[in-house]
């Protein structure tokens, strides 16, 4: 008579013992975190690799550039979400740690605009940077370097032609403004950018970029302060403006 083995009465007789079949448990965030980060740096390399093309071959019309700046668009979009899922689960596993450090406030914002010129040249946008050289403030350059990519990939999308890109000190907080002339946030967002907020399959939007806008900045903390941001139409723009405040 053959006996059908399952998981829970399968065992092997060795030297008169039996030992039963052990399977260790999944650890599926770590096995997805793995695959994020496989995922990132494949995806860094065909970044890199498009943003080559497009500088030795130049778009002959409108139509490509069209259907470069798409390709662009997405490329970062995606690259920047699965960075952000790997920073929430290092969260998760207290494994992130701020490096806090003197940083000129206009460096940062240069390198993250010079980071994304191809995809903004690309969509037509043209872009002002209104900061102070010789503003410093102490924050986590990578981490906050992240948000202000990641603002300036939505606005690409959703911007016209312009951006404006500030930074000024408003009562002993670090303020980084990013305005565009687009239609503005929607209203459900300016009720409440801190609330958890439902997928939308027809947009495609997560809200994972605010939520992780709002993380990094609450990481920021000085005394009895601590970093938030926040969101509004009419900007000086006239569209939508999010702004950024560091203690």
């Amino acid at each position: 008579m053959t006996v059908p083995i399952s998981e829970e009465n399968s065992s092997v007789v060795q030297g008169g013992k039996k030992d039963e079949y052990r399977h260790s448990p999944i650890d599926f965030s770590f096995v997805l975190a793995s695959s994020v980060h496989d995922m990132k740096n494949s995806l860094g390399m065909l970044i890199n690799t498009l943003s080559a093309m497009v500088e030795h071959a130049p778009p002959k019309d409108d139509i490509q550039a069209k259907f470069f700046s798409t390709l662009e668009y997405e490329a970062a979009r995606i690259n920047t979400e699965l960075v952000q899922l790997l920073s929430f689960y290092r969260m998760d596993e207290h494994q992130l740690a701020l490096d806090i450090d003197e940083h000129y406030v206009s460096d940062v914002l240069e390198e993250q605009l010079a980071r994304n010129h191809t995809l903004l040249s690309a969509c037509n946008l043209s872009f002002e940077l209104c900061c102070d050289p010789d503003l410093v403030w102490y924050f986590d350059g990578e981490l906050l370097g992240g948000v202000i990519n990641n603002v300036l990939v939505n606005c690409a999308r959703y911007s016209r032609a312009k951006l404006l890109v500030t930074a000024t000190v408003e009562a002993n907080y670090l303020c980084i403004a990013v305005a565009d002339d687009g239609a503005g946030y929607p209203d459900d967002m300016l009720l409440d950018s801190s609330a958890a907020s439902p997928t939308s399959f027809g947009s495609g939007s997560t809200k994972l970029g605010l939520l992780f806008a709002r993380k990094v900045m609450e990481l920021h903390k000085s005394k009895q302060h601590q970093g938030y941001l926040a969101i509004a139409n009419q900007g000086p723009l006239a569209g939508g403006v999010l702004k950024l405040y560091l203690p």
